[in-house]
């Protein structure tokens, strides 16, 4: 689509300020690009079902109906090539919530959750919370991209206590897109080692232009039997604040055991809005998605090229997702000290890769969906807070080298 005209304004700059956003409420001046939601209003079609809910006037106890699990199943099949019976698709009170109950449902205290780091910082939090242990897997950074340990992985996965991975698909932070070939190779090990797997693909409708990614479950007969797939109109719809996801679970015995466990957290209620903008999103959101997926990229292209002129920073290479991880080691300053360096300085709010990697002290997580003209901004900023930490005469306080840790 790239060069066509575009239906829809991601230019317009919406003030969200005094909104109760959790993103924009910062101080003044100080411009975030931090936590993943975007800068753009939702697609019209979505807003407009929402207006027609509320002018009913009565919003109370709703059920999601059978043309809910029908538009997520009828997308998956158009866009993904992947099939889903309605009877797997179980409504909840959004991914995280849904994350966590599963956790505790298909693991006992104590159990290791195996995970691909760096990835999503809650993902640490639902397994800790419910008094299990991270077993985290190093990714390992190639020219082409990330790519998994397997020497290291499987040794995590043979371990006793394993009975659980979480996977990202595609991942955050690092925009990876697994193969479907990684994805079947993954699934067998799991299932060879008595691991269910739980596939977070809230971002999977964000890959570039041209790119798709596979659903884990479709990878493989293996990958269906042992997966948990949570998805959602969240991320790629701008729709987080709703709440909302659906879970996916082929295995009748393994279903009956995951949302069992929803009913006891009380996840599965629907939100009355929700409903009717997940089934607007996914019959009708499509032109809104594609337009989106082509400014992102030109948003992607953009910040590449203005950081890899930045002395000390490099992008790293993404296919997926709105967020761009950010190799800052070249400047032998721990990543919390400059994040808020950057911040400090500049007012640009950016993600410390602390927070997706314990052992990760070298990167940033910079969120690129935003209008150009801010994006921009934030571009400046940081080039402007880069200058600044290379022109200064003594070190940042308390700021460690991390030479040995590149």
């Amino acid at each position: 689509m790239s060069g066509q005209t575009m239906t829809y304004d991601f230019d317009a700059l919406i003030d969200r300020r005094g909104t109760h956003s959790m993103k924009w409420d910062v101080a003044e001046g100080e411009l975030p690009m931090w936590v993943a939601d975007m800068d753009f209003k939702a697609a019209p079609p979505i807003l407009e079902a929402i207006r027609r809910k509320i002018d009913v006037g009565v919003l109370g106890y709703t059920e999601a109906p059978a043309e809910y699990a029908e538009a997520v199943s009828d997308w998956w099949s158009r866009r993904h090539g992947f099939t889903m019976q309605p009877e797997w698709i179980t409504i909840t009170t959004g991914t995280v919530p849904a994350v966590s109950s599963t956790v505790r449902s298909v693991t006992e205290p104590g159990d290791n959750v195996v995970m691909l780091t760096p990835v999503y910082n809650v993902f640490f939090a639902s397994a800790r919370n419910s008094g299990r242990q991270i077993s985290a897997s190093g990714l390992v950074r190639t020219p082409e991209g990330y790519v998994i340990d397997w020497e290291d992985l499987e040794a995590r996965l043979a371990d006793p206590k394993a009975s659980l991975m979480i996977l990202c698909n595609p991942q955050n932070p690092t925009g990876t897109i697994w193969s479907r070939e990684t994805l079947a190779r993954l699934g067998d090990l799991c299932a060879q080692h008595g691991v269910t797997v739980l596939s977070d693909e809230v971002h999977c409708d964000l890959t570039s232009p041209g790119l798709e990614y596979t659903p884990f479950a479709s990878a493989s007969d293996t990958c269906a039997a042992i997966s948990v797939t949570c998805v959602s109109p969240s991320k790629a719809f701008n729709l987080a604040g709703l709440q909302t996801a659906a879970v996916v679970i082929p295995d009748e015995e393994l279903r009956a055991r995951v949302v069992k466990g929803f009913n006891r957290d009380e996840v599965a209620e629907p939100n009355v809005i929700a409903v009717e903008a997940t089934i607007a999103a996914f019959t009708e959101g499509e032109t809104w998605l594609d337009e989106l997926r082509d400014y992102l990229a030109q948003n992607r292209r953009r910040a590449e090229e203005a950081i890899s002129e930045i002395p000390g920073l490099v992008p790293e290479r993404g296919e997926a997702t709105y967020l761009l991880w950010i190799d800052a080691s070249a400047l032998d300053v721990d990543s919390t000290t400059l994040v808020e360096h950057i911040r400090r300085t500049t007012g640009l709010v950016l993600s410390d890769g602390h927070e997706y990697d314990p052992s990760n002290r070298t990167h940033l997580r910079m969120n690129l969906a935003c209008p150009r003209a801010r994006l921009d901004d934030g571009l400046a900023r940081l080039r402007r807070a880069v200058q600044e930490l290379l022109e200064r005469a003594e070190p940042l306080p308390g700021a460690p080298e991390i030479s040995a840790q590149h």
